[in-house]
């Protein structure tokens, strides 16, 4: 994809000193590989983060999961196969809600709980590094963090409302026949139902009654309203569920009280804008997407589209509007946004939401998203979810390959053919290691070749001074 003139350029640091955990809060318990990127395609960081990276702004690190605190598992969704859930759906249809009625939710907590802030992703050792990149300030002025703080958190995803939605029974229906009661059985003097009500009858049939009801009145307003549009059928009884597009699209009336728009825009990122013949319209790279209420900003979330997925990088939104779980809103776009970049580009299918955190409760909610992997930390090969979790409930790290044989396929085993910039010239480093006889840095580099693998080791230009 990249030209030949394009080249990722990178300083390596190792990850020997521990650092302050953002999940479990321990001062010295996070550990992870760090390297500062200068530049970097799209293809390089494609598959850096298969094996198991993460940037946070121009820092790339990749943590060490048998020594940290919180070990933290790449996680993808398969875009193009993801259903919402029950709580997936309420958080759409509370959305939804809020922008036709105006309504915000009253008494519910913001229960979606976030990712460690940029500050704790590693240690930033360069006396390169810009501060005003990584700083986690409190944000009040969405406006003016936009331009300012454009490194929030390595990404926001909130839970929202976690827990399935209860029964879908009304309190205004009448209570359903317990079971075990029959109906010819007599009430005691004084005592049962009142003759002058009607029959009680069960749940599951009054809610069935008013199915049928809500999809004849859809069935007339298709056919009348001029709202909806006429290329989408009337709803039919299948076993098909309704897809997330359909749940995001909703029509909504003419007189709403509100009205959300999206913008897109190129960001600051180590990443290069790339185009190709068989890629997306918009193209490779990272972007803001904005989130704009009655013409004020309320969110921003940052992605980047990579070849084969879309990455969510982070999101920060104004806290007055939390309670509508703009975390959970947000990611549920992203997928939609993912299977309308594949229509594009066939390759690209899959949503990465960075890492699940099983050890932390609060982190688990990215498990939601199904159908998913975790990435195995061993052989770099992607493992269903559901394979992963019951060796995860006994251990905080695991291995998901469960091949003992098996190992990494994409290790360099010769270092002497990874790349390295020295006085601006490109070379394998056995070329470098004869310029600088005595070098103390072979160990060094061999560490950095085998967490990066041979496809990086060889095209990503590791600098040496």
């Amino acid at each position: 994809m990249a030209g030949n003139k394009s080249y990722t350029i990178v300083e390596y640091f190792g990850g020997d000193d521990g650092y302050r955990c953002g999940y479990c809060k321990n001062q010295i318990g996070n550990f992870s590989h760090g390297m500062w990127s200068h530049t970097m395609t799209v293809q390089d960081y494609q598959d850096l983060i298969d094996r198991g990276w993460r940037r946070s702004g121009k820092y790339v690190y990749k943590p060490i999961l048998k020594k940290t605190c919180c070990p933290q598992y790449t996680i993808r969704c398969h875009a193009l196969k993801f259903q919402p859930s029950k709580s997936h759906k309420k958080i759409l249809k509370k959305m939804s809600k809020f922008i036709s009625k105006g309504e915000l939710p009253k008494g519910e907590e913001d229960g979606e709980p976030m990712d460690s802030g940029c500050g704790e992703a590693g240690p930033r050792e360069p006396s390169k590094v810009c501060h005003s990149e990584v700083k986690c300030a409190a944000i009040t002025d969405i406006q003016k963090e936009v331009a300012e703080c454009p490194t929030i958190t390595e990404g926001q995803k909130k839970a929202g409302d976690a827990a399935p939605t209860g029964s879908e029974t009304s309190q205004k229906d009448p209570v359903s026949v317990p079971d075990g009661r029959t109906a010819a059985a007599a009430p005691k003097p004084g005592m049962g139902a009142d003759p002058s009500r009607p029959i009680c009858r069960k749940a599951k049939d009054l809610r069935k009654e008013r199915r049928l009801q809500k999809d004849q009145m859809r069935q007339h307003t298709d056919g009348v309203s001029s709202i909806v549009s006429p290329a989408h059928p009337a709803p039919t009884h299948t076993n098909q569920p309704k897809p997330l597009e359909e749940f995001i699209n909703e029509s909504l009336p003419e007189n709403s009280s509100h009205c959300l728009e999206f913008r897109r825009f190129l960001c600051d990122s180590p990443l290069e804008a790339e185009y190709s013949p068989d890629g997306p319209e918009v193209g490779y790279g990272s972007f803001h997407q904005q989130y704009w209420l009655d013409g004020r900003i309320v969110a921003v979330g940052v992605i980047d589209i990579l070849p084969t997925c879309v990455s969510s990088v982070y999101l920060y939104y104004h806290p007055d509007f939390a309670s509508l779980s703009l975390g959970s809103y947000s990611a549920l776009r992203e997928i939609a946004f993912t299977r309308q970049l594949q229509k594009q580009s066939p390759k690209l299918s899959y949503y990465y939401l960075g890492f699940y955190i099983h050890s932390c409760p609060k982190m688990r909610y990215k498990g939601q998203y199904r159908p998913s992997d975790l990435l195995c930390p061993e052989t770099y090969i992607w493992v269903p979810i559901e394979r992963c979790l019951p060796h995860l409930e006994n251990s905080r790290y695991a291995r998901f390959n469960q091949d003992p044989d098996a190992g990494d396929a994409r290790v360099l085993k010769d270092v002497g053919r990874a790349l390295v910039l020295y006085r601006r010239t490109v070379m394998p480093y056995a070329a470098y290691s004869r310029k600088r006889k005595g070098s103390s840095d072979e160990t060094e580099v061999q560490q950095y070749a085998g967490l990066v693998g041979q496809d990086c080791a060889e095209r990503i230009l590791l600098y040496r001074s």
